[in-house]
């Protein structure tokens, strides 16, 4: 790519060239919506997922896997769940010849297929907490502009956890659970989020409230990349998820949801990627480092590979994942295949450097360039393991706030809006202002931001201020 798609200024081109180009996603599957992972996109992919599966094991939820059809029947239990989903199943009427006794639906979320065995695997209060997740595709027609990774039919990688607890005490200390499980990960990207309570508006279906994490993009739309759902009691009644309480009597369990989608894997290309390619975090790039031996005439040739090969296997042996590119292309070439690709960190050994015994270490993210001594090599990588993440996530929190402002009118937001980004404003919390604002504001009210209280009155109606809301553009 190499400056010729600068991101900011357009950016749906520039992130559809980078998925092609770094072999993330091949956008060129016969059926609107579904794409396919490359090899290379795939190696990232899971990076990024098993740290997710990482904290959710690590906070006792064990992963499942729940069937992909859903009879109608039960699909259409909880009606305002339903209803919020039914322009967007996918059937399954038939098969060969054979008409079906009953319609399945491909599904679009899973509570409806999970929730009739809740019942039979939830019995005693000593059952509780239940604690479960899975990785799984899920399916929606959706009707707008389809995007790789971000507004897709066949949604790619859906996380989704779902909780069963005693009562509302511990469903909220399961949500406070689920919101570090967010942000630890998100830190772990180096993304920064907002986190905000849903307007009952927006809330999941079914659900007492919704918690959103959302991001900005460089195109300066907001992009929801978590959710938390406290379902109260709502699907217990309907699917009769009881347990036998410590005096015997039966009582419905109160539950929770949350889910993230390969959007993660969107946000990481977006806020980290520059005009020449991918920038991954060391942790999460398939491949951390590469080693690119500079050799000018024969004579070096066999202890400057010799040299590379050493410091991979030392490096191998700690688990970093190292390449060394001995292909016949130009070093300018390797350099720029491997920028493309995001890989954090370069090793240059040459002639020179072998006569100083030291190696050239060149940043991804940043383009700067040191020597260092041959010796101990991975302790000197670990340490610029530790600053390039430090750097990266400095320089995405350092963009998402320049982005985010705070506007005391409607005009005021119009204008901010314009240049992209987010605004943070006071709000009176009634859900007629909070339309009428959206309508001026051609933007979304994404929510009230956590744990924080209006300063001002409400920037539409001029009443008391009860909130502070976040509202940006959207995908």
């Amino acid at each position: 790519m190499a400056g010729e798609i600068d991101k900011k200024s357009n950016f749906s081109k520039w992130y559809n060239e980078i998925l092609k180009k770094a072999n993330i996603v091949d956008v060129r599957y016969p059926v609107k919506g579904l794409y396919t992972w490359h090899p290379f996109g795939f190696k990232l992919r899971n990076l990024v997922y098993n740290e997710l599966k990482d904290l959710h094991e690590d906070t006792g939820h064990d992963e499942v896997r729940f069937p992909l059809l859903i009879p109608k029947t039960n699909l259409q239990k909880e009606s305002e769940h339903v209803a919020s989903f039914e322009e967007e199943v996918f059937w399954i009427d038939r098969a060969g010849k054979n008409e079906l006794d009953e319609p399945l639906a491909l599904r679009p979320t899973s509570e409806t297929a999970m929730y009739p065995l809740f019942a039979e695997w939830i019995r005693s209060h000593t059952d509780l907490p239940f604690k479960i997740y899975q990785v799984v595709n899920t399916f929606r027609y959706e009707t707008k502009h389809t995007r790789p990774l971000i507004r897709e039919r066949e949604i790619s990688s859906f996380k989704e956890a779902h909780t069963a607890h005693k009562g509302p005490e511990e469903t909220e200390e399961q949500i406070k659970e689920s919101i570090d499980i967010y942000s630890n990960f998100f830190n772990s990207l180096g993304i920064p989020y907002f986190i905000t309570k849903r307007p009952s508006w927006d809330k999941f279906p079914g659900s007492k409230y919704t918690i959103a994490f959302d991001t900005l993009m460089p195109d300066g739309k907001a992009l929801q990349i978590g959710t938390i759902h406290n379902l109260g009691t709502n699907f217990s009644k309907t699917f009769e998820v009881q347990y036998e309480d410590s005096d015997g009597e039966q009582q419905y369990v109160h539950q929770t949801c949350f889910g993230i989608s390969a959007r993660s894997i969107a946000a990481l290309i977006g806020v980290h990627g520059d005009n020449t390619g991918l920038a991954l975090p060391p942790k999460y790039a398939p491949t951390q480092i590469v080693v690119i031996p500079i050799i000018f005439s024969d004579e070096d040739e066999e202890e400057i590979l010799e040299t590379c090969r050493n410091i991979k296997k030392q490096l191998e042996n700690k688990g970093i994942r190292v390449e060394i590119d001995e292909s016949e292309d130009r070093p300018g070439r390797k350099f720029y295949k491997w920028e493309l690709k995001g890989t954090p960190l370069r090793i240059e050994i040459g002639p020179r450097d072998l006569e100083n015994e030291v190696m050239t270490l060149v940043r991804r993210s940043t383009g700067d360039k040191k020597q260092v001594s041959l010796e101990n090599p991975v302790n000197t990588i670990e340490k610029e393991f530790n600053e390039i993440k430090k750097e990266m996530s400095n320089q995405a929190n350092k963009e998402f706030n320049k982005n985010t402002n705070k506007v005391n009118s409607p005009e005021e937001g119009v204008k901010a809006l314009s240049n992209g980004g987010a605004v943070t404003a006071d709000w009176c919390g009634t859900k007629t202002c909070g339309k009428k604002l959206e309508e001026k504001l051609s933007a979304d009210i994404l929510g009230t931001i956590l744990d924080s209280e209006a300063e001002g009155p409400c920037i539409g109606c001029g009443e008391t201020g009860e909130k502070k809301i976040l509202i940006a553009k959207t995908y």
